[in-house]
C-alpha cells in the first residue's frame, strides 16, 4: 500500500492547476503559496509560523515545501520528509529560491521516521494523516520523535462537515478523492487517534471561501449563493462543521 500511495503522490502536485507558471520557478511557488493561503485563510491565524525560532521542526508530508518555507523564514530549524521524490525535489528548490536552508529534506515514510527518539521540538503534518495507510502508526512515530513537552500540529478532514455534505449533494468530487487512501474523521474519532499525546486541543476550521477551482453553474452557485449564505450564519453554530480539524497537541 505504501508503494501505491507513493506512486500516486509522486505524479500529483497539489493545486498545480492554480498556476500557469513553469514548474520549479519562483513564480510557480509564489502562485501556489498565494492560492494556498487564500483558500486556507485561517491557517496563519491559528499557526504562527514565526513562533518557533531556533526550534527543530519536522514537517511530515511536506509536499513542495510551501509551509516549510514559512516556518524557515520565521527562524525554525526545519526538516521535511515526504513519500514522493518529486515533492522533495521541488521542496528543495522552493527553499533555495526563498533563500532559506533546511537541516534536511528527504524521501521518507512517516510511518517509519528515520530519526531518533525525542529529536524535534515541533512536529507538523497538515493534510497528511488522512492519506496514509496506517494513521495510528504515523501518529505514534510523530509522538516518538517529539521531545517531552514538545508540540505537534495536525490537520485532518472532518467527516461531519459542510464540504463533505455539499460534495455529496452537488455530486462534485473532493480533491484527491481518487487517492489510494482517504479517510475522514469525526471530532471524536480524531481525538481518539491522538490518544498518545498528553493533551490535544481540536479546532474545526476551513469555512467556505470563493473557489478558483470549480467553474460552470455549480461554481457560480457556490461562489455567489452558498459562500455568502453559509458565512452569514453565527460561527458558533456552524463551527463543528468546519472541513478541517486542526489539532494542537503536547507530549
Amino acid at each position: 500500500m505504501i508503494d501505491e500511495i507513493q506512486r500516486y503522490w509522486n505524479h500529483r502536485i497539489h493545486d498545480l492547476e492554480m498556476t500557469g507558471e513553469p514548474v520549479g520557478t519562483r513564480a510557480f511557488f509564489d502562485d501556489l503559496d498565494d492560492y494556498r493561503f487564500d483558500k486556507l485563510r485561517y491557517l496563519p491565524q491559528l499557526v504562527d509560523f514565526s513562533a518557533f525560532r531556533g526550534e527543530r521542526l519536522l514537517e511530515v508530508g511536506c509536499g513542495i515545501g510551501t509551509d516549510l518555507v514559512r516556518f524557515a523564514r520565521g527562524g525554525a530549524r526545519v526538516t521535511g520528509v515526504d513519500l514522493a521524490p518529486t515533492a522533495i525535489d521541488l521542496a528543495r528548490k522552493n527553499l533555495e529560491l526563498h533563500d532559506v536552508a533546511p537541516e534536511a529534506l528527504q524521501v521518507a515514510n512517516a510511518e517509519a521516521l528515520p530519526f531518533a527518539d525525542a529529536s524535534f521540538d515541533v512536529v507538523y503534518g497538515h493534510g497528511v494523516v488522512q492519506y496514509t495507510a496506517n494513521a495510528p502508526q504515523l501518529i505514534a512515530e510523530c509522538h516518538r520523535v517529539l521531545k517531552p513537552g514538545g508540540t505537534a500540529i495536525f490537520m485532518v478532514y472532518n467527516r461531519v462537515s459542510w464540504l463533505n455534505a455539499l460534495s455529496k449533494v452537488m455530486k462534485v468530487p473532493l480533491e484527491h478523492e481518487d487517492a489510494p487512501v482517504l479517510k475522514k474523521y469525526s471530532i471524536g474519532e480524531f481525538r481518539a487517534l491522538l490518544a498518545p499525546f498528553a493533551e490535544a486541543r481540536i479546532v474545526p476550521e476551513r469555512f467556505p471561501v470563493k473557489s478558483r477551482l470549480h467553474g460552470g453553474w455549480k461554481g457560480v452557485a457556490f461562489n455567489t449563493l452558498f459562500v455568502g449564505t453559509f458565512n452569514s450564519l453565527p460561527r458558533a453554530l456552524v463551527r463543528p462543521l468546519g472541513w478541517h480539524l486542526m489539532a494542537f497537541c503536547k507530549k
